[in-house]
């Protein structure tokens, strides 16, 4: 069942730390759009039906990308989509709204997603494989 989008907002907004929802959100449309591009099939989609309307609709029509991107790429790909980001704060940004989705998708769903994904990913999701 797809978590409501207050609550989802509400959790990145924690996470982040952000002073107000407008920043949780920037953050979540940006992230969302660059996952998307990266994941296909019934994961996309299984994913999607987890998320609020909005933010599915975000990742099931994303940028399309040439490759994958590492996950440093990730990151810099991250701070340069939003307006005034350092590696630094889109590595926040990224971490804020990628743990909320993970909790939404779950373990399982989670293990697939990273398996559609270059190595390293884990890490971004605060799902570290070893410890």
């Amino acid at each position: 069942m797809a978590i409501r989008r207050e609550s989802f907002l509400a959790h990145v907004q924690e996470r982040g730390e952000y002073s107000t929802p407008q920043e949780a959100e920037r953050a979540a449309r940006v992230v969302l759009a660059l996952l998307g591009a990266h994941l296909v099939g019934t994961v996309r989609a299984e994913l999607a039906a987890r998320l609020p309307e909005t933010y599915a609709l975000i990742l099931l029509n994303p940028l399309q990308a040439a490759e994958p991107l590492t996950p440093e790429r990730f990151v810099r790909a991250t701070a340069a989509w939003i307006e005034g980001a350092t590696e630094k704060t889109a590595l926040w940004d990224i971490g804020a709204v990628l743990s909320t989705m993970a909790a939404a998708a779950g373990d399982h769903l989670m293990a697939e997603i990273l398996l559609q994904l270059p190595p390293g990913y884990d890490i971004l999701f605060g799902h570290p494989h070893s410890t």
